[in-house]
């Protein structure tokens, strides 16, 4: 018969009906594993409402006073569906601003209020807000945080995009320029207009967009790089694939998208676009509180008193080449890109049989050239001289000093010379296939040239000379001496040597070795004993033997290792080792042993544990000396021998 498990009813009035029948109650509420109060209070409650009074009660209390009101309750869901955006924390601080019909409920409270009536989802209990570590700048205008945002559409179905910043401290919108296509001038235009509104910062944070660096193409300045050298600020990139470096403003951008263009059709414009984020980025400084800044307003926080001064003390500085178009007093305005106009005396320059008589020069014709007006004052002051010079359509050499940056600009071609070579002279030696970089006489750099007749035209206005013989060493021409260097072996037993990589031992990896260059033949020796270790065909030309680095004289000729070779072979699974392409029988009783070989011109002398064997050499194959791998147990191979050798030396 199954057992019945009785109800906590059930129990209490068997207990009940126990002290009824005259059992003391001491004993019934052993017996039950209770109190004795218990029990009275059972007989209490059965003798005033009979069985259905011993049931489990509510120890709900009948009143709370700290209970939110209906009123309160009202109020809560009414601003919830008002503005669905809205969070426990940002309503709570709402009906302390605005009013509330009662006493102001906690975060909690809102957040099981609207539970409640089923205006929120329930979410898991996240980490603390105190277990996060803010990174964040200690006054406003130290530090700009800028991106690149899309999704706002247009009626035409384009997609245009949003160049925003925001300020590290006070979560100030600095800039939110809505820009049909985000070239780099855009985003210089957006900069400059915030740069002469709000003042100059002292760093900027950006991600590795193209329109912000040239970090990871060529290498050379954008303009955004160079508005920033030219102003004093600090340009700083975040790593690759690290948008939480840039936080601030990504967490604007999930504001203005939630808030703004998710309930926005598509606008007729750019124009109708920036107005409204312009109404948006508005009331995000002025009246939407933060909770990152204790509930307060990123303007209240935000205070540009001292940069504007220095603004005032120092002019904004935009780009040279831009300076011209910039009223005083205004961000520049552009559109399209910027014109090229051929120089002056097109029809002689294209004409090479004809040389070119340049007169003297004058702002009105450096206007026609694709040069900065800085290049420009700097050619009439200093190129005056030049009046009647004749381009006779060859090579020019010019002088240009390398910037603070290391990227030194040539009509609008960027040359990467590092920080390092900041404020050196370098001469250029240019034509139309190659340009030249020198220093103090020392070519440092060629590249290929992106000049065309009509640019070497140019500079030859601008004050460059016709230019000497190319800085390029000439080809010798005949044989070329033998040259010995040293070099060392790299992990992978690779020796890397004028561009080219010759194979050398994995076991001298991290050891040096000579090597000896002569004619078609290159030779690896070793420092010590001039032992011949390995020979190749000679991979450099006599033109890159010239240019070896840390070359000398050679010495004589490495010779080759007369004494035998120790190596070692690890026997098959019937005894056979492989030395040299010849195979040798040892008897299964040396299976699986590692033996001593020494291999000399006509004899192959192997140690075993029962003495020694001498068997005649069969092959002319070379000792390839190379770690010998271990093999794993159960994988030996009764027919196949291991034929890879180790040095013992």
């Amino acid at each position: 018969m199954a057992l019945r498990q009785l109800s906590t009813t059930e129990q209490r009035f068997r207990a009940v009906m126990a002290v009824e029948s005259g059992a003391r109650v001491g004993e019934v509420a052993f017996q039950f594993g209770v109190s004795r109060q218990s029990v009275h209070a059972w007989l209490i409650r059965y003798r005033e409402g009979g069985l259905e009074a011993l049931g489990d009660r509510s120890h709900r209390p009948k009143s709370c006073p700290h209970q939110a009101s209906p009123e309160v309750e009202a109020a809560v869901c009414e601003m919830r569906r008002a503005h669905p955006r809205w969070g426990p924390v940002r309503i709570e601080y709402e009906l302390g601003r605005n009013g509330c019909p009662g006493p102001v409920p906690s975060k909690a409270t809102v957040y099981r209020i609207l539970l409640r009536h089923g205006l929120m989802a329930g979410r898991k209990r996240r980490r603390g807000r105190e277990d996060y570590i803010r990174w964040q700048r200690g006054k406003p205008m130290e530090l700009w945080q800028m991106d690149i945002v899309g999704r706002v559409l247009l009626a035409d179905g384009t997609e245009a995009k949003v160049v925003t910043g925001v300020d590290g401290h006070s979560r100030f919108a600095v800039m939110a320029k809505v820009v049909a296509r985000p070239t780099g001038r855009a985003v210089y235009v957006a900069f400059a207009e915030a740069l002469q509104r709000f003042g100059v910062p002292e760093e900027v944070l950006t991600d590795n967009g193209k329109q912000f660096t040239d970090r990871f193409g060529k290498g050379g300045e954008v303009l955004f790089d160079r508005i920033c050298r030219t102003n004093g600020i600090v340009h700083r990139l975040t790593q690759p694939a690290s948008p939480t470096t840039t936080g601030k403003v990504e967490r604007f951008h999930q504001t203005l998208q939630r808030e703004l263009l998710d309930d926005c059709g598509p606008f007729p414009d750019v124009a109708a676009a920036q107005a409204v984020i312009d109404a948006f980025a508005a009331e995000y400084n002025t009246q939407r509180p933060h909770q990152s800044l204790d509930m307060a307003t990123p303007a209240t926080l935000f205070d540009t008193t001292a940069s504007k001064q220095t603004l005032e003390l120092i002019p904004l500085r935009p780009p040279d080449f831009l300076a011209e178009s910039t009223p005083a007093g205004k961000a520049p305005e552009l559109s399209g890109p910027a014109p090229v106009v051929s120089p002056p005396q097109a029809d002689a320059v294209a004409d090479r049989s004809l040389p070119v008589v340049w007169p003297a020069l004058d702002p009105q014709t450096l206007e026609t050239a694709r040069v900065s007006p800085a290049q420009a004052q700097r050619a009439i002051k200093a190129g005056r001289a030049a009046a009647g010079t004749v381009f006779d359509h060859g090579p020019v050499e010019f002088d240009r000093v390398v910037p603070q940056s290391g990227n030194l600009e040539v009509l609008g071609k960027q040359f990467w010379l590092g920080p390092a070579r900041a404020g050196l002279l370098v001469t250029l030696w240019a034509d139309t296939q190659v340009t030249h970089l020198s220093v103090n006489g020392d070519r440092v750099k060629s590249v290929r040239s992106h000049l065309s007749i009509a640019d070497l035209a140019v500079l030859t206005r601008l004050g460059a000379r016709p230019a000497g013989p190319s800085p390029l060493p000439v080809t010798p021409v005949g044989p070329v001496e033998a040259i010995e260097v040293d070099r060392a072996v790299g992990t992978g037993g690779f020796v890397s040597l004028g561009n080219h990589i010759v194979k050398m031992n994995e076991l001298r990896a991290g050891t040096r070795v000579g090597i000896r260059l002569d004619g078609s033949t290159l030779t690896l020796f070793d420092l010590d004993t001039r032992e011949l270790l390995r020979s190749h065909p000679n991979p450099l030309s006599p033109a890159e033997m010239l240019k070896v680095r840390g070359a000398r004289p050679a010495g004589p000729m490495p010779q080759p290792r007369t004494d035998p070779i120790p190596v070692q072979r690890r026997a098959s699974g019937s005894g056979g080792i492989c030395v040299c392409g010849q195979k040798v029988a040892l008897g299964r009783q040396h299976a699986r042993k590692i033996v001593t070989v020494h291999v000399s011109h006509d004899m192959l002398t192997v140690e075993l544990d029962d003495g020694t064997r001498t068997v005649r050499r069969t092959t002319t194959q070379p000792v390839f000396p190379c770690q010998s791998p271990a093999i794993p147990k159960g994988h030996h191979n009764g027919s196949a021998c291991v034929t890879v050798d180790v040095l013992l030396a």
